[in-house]
């Protein structure tokens, strides 16, 4: 954990961020420099009033000085990347409950996709359509088609709209699915294929790397 430098938030939800209070209380004090968490303006925002506030976690921006902290922010802007290691990251659109994005990874031989928690989401795929070096896509499906009314009001997807989402895609690209939720992955997988077979999608799996 302690050579994790950078960590992405795409939104403020608890199974997003939950991890990084731990993260960084555990791991701190072996860093020679903070870790660095990005978010836009408003997910920031959650995390310093109501995360490290010194009510629910401390505020690791300040610890063990102000001159030398744990933790420090990065706001970002909608599709401005961001350069690391000479790869960039970039935040995408998302339609979620609340302000939320996705991510963009490209390594200028090939480029990840990351759609984060959306709902019907016109604007990903005009700007999914324009990667030339697009290799894979990694799209949120939370819940089976039973439960599609759920989907639409927390503003998830469901395997008949995820097929309206993929629809739209216009490059090749391997197909991950993300987000399933436990007890029901197997049931919406077998919904994802009978209606998205073509693109022969498949879960992805904890541990997982890319190399591209």
């Amino acid at each position: 954990m302690a050579s994790i430098d950078h960590v992405f938030v795409t939104h403020a939800h608890l199974d997003h961020v939950a991890c990084i209070p731990f993260l960084v209380d555990s791991v701190g004090y072996l860093r020679a420099r903070p870790l660095t968490v990005h978010g836009s303006k408003e997910t920031i925002r959650v995390l310093r009033e109501h995360i490290f506030n010194w009510h629910i976690w401390p505020d690791f921006t300040t610890i063990p000085s102000a001159d030398r902290p744990y933790l420090c922010y990065e706001p970002f802007r909608l599709g401005e990347p961001i350069e690391l290691n000479g790869r960039s990251v970039a935040a995408i659109p998302a339609n979620h409950v609340v302000p939320a994005v996705g991510f963009h990874l490209n390594s200028g031989k090939g480029s990840l996709i990351f759609s984060g928690d959306t709902t019907r989401n016109p604007a990903l795929w005009r700007y999914v359509n324009k990667i030339e070096n697009l290799r894979y896509l990694i799209i949120e499906t939370a819940f089976p088609d039973k439960e599609h009314d759920v989907a639409i009001a927390s503003k998830h997807l469901c395997p008949s709209m995820l097929a309206a989402e993929l629809a739209q895609l216009e490059r090749p690209a391997e197909i991950l699915i993300t987000h399933l939720k436990p007890g029901e992955s197997e049931l919406t997988m077998r919904e994802i294929h009978s209606q998205v077979g073509r693109f022969r999608p498949r879960m992805l799996l904890h541990g997982e790397s890319f190399d591209f």
